[in-house]
């Protein structure tokens, strides 16, 4: 079975939580709880993340949502397109942690040790 990681990280690109997702599974699934009890002012995310239901919560949490509307949309929402660019952050930190063969290629057989060596090379890429 693939795994597949969806990771909440900070203003300035470190890692908050992450959780891991059956590899069939749409990111979406993975957002409530990744972002449940966390407070920020601002959600920036790619296009697969415009959800009405997202849109709303983050709403009643005075939250900001920097997220594309999809194509699809009938009614075409705005987006601070200025602070969407501050999204690489997320993109740079898989990088960082792409650098590490063994996540890179998944040499664990279980979720369990997977999780472990994410939490290992988070705390060494922020002890950078």
């Amino acid at each position: 079975m693939t795994t597949k990681i969806v990771a909440l990280v900070d203003a300035l690109g470190n890692l908050v939580r992450f959780l891991l997702l059956p590899g069939q599974s749409h990111d979406m699934k993975g957002v409530a709880p990744l972002i449940k009890s966390v407070s920020f002012n601002a959600l920036l995310a790619d296009k697969a993340f415009d959800a009405d239901w997202l849109l709303q919560d983050l709403d009643q949490r005075g939250a900001t949502a920097v997220i594309p509307p999809k194509a699809n949309r009938k009614i075409q929402r705005e987006y601070d397109e200025e602070v969407y660019k501050w999204r690489h952050m997320v993109e740079n930190y898989f990088a960082k942690i792409k650098e590490f063969r063994g996540i890179a290629t998944r040499y664990d057989k279980t979720d369990c040790s997977y999780a472990a060596c994410w939490n290992l090379v988070a705390t060494l890429i922020a002890s950078r």
